[in-house]
């Protein structure tokens, strides 16, 4: 293969994927607002009084029903009450890994002590805002992280401040290179996947193993609504057969329902989502492995798969009215088409099918039900990844589609990033309304 990046263009790719692929414990959502009360504490520097949340609509609709990680409890107050209880900021997305039953007991004391409010933070554009304030004798502490789920962007203790953005790049003459995000194409992110060299992509195999590792621990157990383990059951085999479409739909469900159900597994996620990232490997994973690939093919279909998702998130945005499954089924179909023997054409094509039958499927909050969602995407990244490969793609005289791939990224981010935000307004309405 003939590299077509040169290698400091390399690395800045591999820098955004290291940053946007990382590991997590539990809903990212109420992970970042207990990671946000884990700072605030610190800052504090003693278990404060009173905990005061003030988030973004779509953070608080994506954290209202997910369990959280070694409590048996579902929703914001028993997160942020353990954030100030055993979080450490060091941690970032695996705030809470130090949880044990004692400290979850003392959270529920705080709960019941009235001690946590959480509020909607009103006018501000911000789709992923979480601002924190902590009260101990007569001492506050705020932070406040904003755009990206463990960003940071102001920390003040007794009305003084400790950090902020503004102040921290106040006078630069330019950003960090660290800091600017490449831009890339379909195109470039399928080049960078085949041609870079394979020492440099092999971090992506701890992705593999955290996310391969979940869905073999959730079929142990009766995660959530347990649909992955109902889909490699013999019941199940019976009606749908054993077929490599229905084992891809089973691991990945399997792993979502255990951390959809709050289970202390650690999962590699992409773009600020647990389940972006098992939908962006465990079908692949699956395919790979059921098809004797390679083991350098293995990585550079994961590597196609997570960067693909990357690259949509970039234009979409990290919080939105559009399931994420849609974008992550996506990258997984990329790789399933490679691993099928597809080039970029038939990548394109993926995409493209991809887009024209997924389109607008709604977030509605991270939950155990969340589950089926990645098993519709899931399926259809094989399905479309079949039709690619048979020479079949949807045309651009049908829908959103258009014949240049990127812009029917664009339709798809458009559509979801900006049409989508009456729909979002009344997501949250409704589920804030129900007794």
């Amino acid at each position: 293969m003939n590299n077509t990046f040169t290698p400091e263009a390399r690395r800045d790719i591999i820098a955004l994927m290291n940053r946007e692929i990382v590991p997590a414990i539990g809903c990212t959502e109420p992970i970042a607002v207990a990671l946000c009360v884990a700072k605030a504490t610190e800052t504090l520097g003693c278990r404060p009084e009173r905990i005061e949340a003030r988030l973004s609509a779509n953070v608080l609709k994506n954290a209202m029903g997910v369990g959280i990680p070694g409590t048996g409890m579902t929703g914001l107050p028993i997160a942020m009450a353990l954030g100030a209880i055993v979080g450490k900021s060091e941690y970032e997305l695996e705030v809470l890994k130090d949880a044990t039953e004692a400290s979850v007991e003392e959270g529920k004391r705080m709960i019941e002590q009235k001690a946590i409010s959480v509020d909607l933070k009103y006018n501000i554009t911000e789709k992923l805002y979480i601002e924190v304030e902590v009260f101990a004798g007569g001492a506050s502490a705020i932070a406040i992280i904003s755009g990206g789920h463990t960003r940071f962007v102001h920390i003040s203790r007794c009305g003084e401040t400790l950090f902020s953005v503004e102040a921290a790049t106040e006078g630069a003459t330019d950003a960090a290179p660290e800091s600017r995000d490449p831009e890339l194409t379909l195109r470039q992110v399928w080049d960078f996947a085949m041609t870079a060299p394979l020492e440099e992509l092999e971090f992506i195999t701890e992705a593999k193993r955290l996310n391969m590792n979940a869905a073999y621990e959730s079929l142990k157990g009766n995660y959530g609504h347990a649909i992955g383990k109902l889909m490699r059951s013999e019941s199940e085999r019976n009606i749908m057969g054993d077929t490599l479409h229905c084992q891809i739909v089973g691991m990945t469900t399997a792993a979502c329902d255990a951390r959809m159900a709050g289970a202390m597994i650690p999962v590699m996620s992409n773009s600020g989502s647990g389940n972006q990232g098992l939908t962006s490997t465990v079908p692949v994973v699956v395919y790979a492995e059921q098809t004797g690939a390679s083991h350098e093919q293995t990585v550079r279909a994961l590597i196609l798969s997570h960067l693909t998702v990357i690259y949509i998130k970039q234009s979409l945005g990290r919080l939105s009215a559009l399931c994420g499954c849609v974008v992550a089924a996506t990258g997984s179909s990329c790789g399933i088409t490679y691993l099928m023997g597809g080039d970029y054409q038939e990548v394109t094509h993926a995409v493209k099918n991809m887009i024209a039958n997924l389109a607008g499927m709604i977030c509605d909050g991270a939950k155990p039900s969340c589950a089926m969602k990645c098993a519709s995407g899931v399926s259809m990244a094989v399905v479309s990844a079949l039709m690619a490969m048979n020479n079949r793609c949807v045309k651009s005289v049908e829908g959103i589609i258009d014949d240049d791939v990127d812009k029917s990224i664009r339709n798809l981010t458009d559509i979801g990033r900006d049409a989508m935000t009456q729909t979002d307004a009344m997501i949250l309405r409704i589920m804030t309304s129900k007794n």
